[in-house]
């Protein structure tokens, strides 16, 4: 179940790895990723303006005009100050040397044999399947 947390549909257009999200990862009512969008998904997620975002043309932030836009520049100095994360270097990385890799390096970033970090609390989540 670990390796499911890192897969193409867990990273959104943004840079985030929902994979690594407290929403997430929690045991009760599990947040399944800003790309998984269905009747139960939070409000946060269904109304983001970055997933929404028509300027985009591709699939993420970097496959825009704008990058990085005002609203990802915001986002990513609230990660940067708060979790030590950049969701625009994550774009950066998966632009330059691809997502097979940024998601190899996501694994050994964030995965350990007791289980996933997470990267709002830092708290070790152990994920059971079903």
């Amino acid at each position: 179940m670990k390796e499911a947390l890192f897969e193409l549909s867990m990273i959104g257009p943004c840079g985030m790895n929902c994979g690594i999200c407290r929403a997430h990862l929690r045991a009760t009512n599990r947040c399944v990723g800003c790309r998984h969008i269905n009747d139960e998904t939070a409000k946060t997620r269904m109304k983001c303006r970055i997933r929404l975002c028509d300027k985009r043309r591709g699939e993420y932030c970097f496959d825009c005009e704008e990058f990085p836009c005002d609203r990802l520049i915001h986002l990513d100095k609230r990660y940067r100050t708060r979790y030590g994360m950049s969701e625009i270097e994550n774009l950066e990385f998966i632009r330059d040397k691809g997502i097979d890799k940024f998601l190899k390096n996501e694994r050994k970033k964030w995965v350990s044999a007791e289980g996933v970090r997470c990267v709002h609390d830092g708290k070790i989540y152990t994920i059971k399947s079903g």
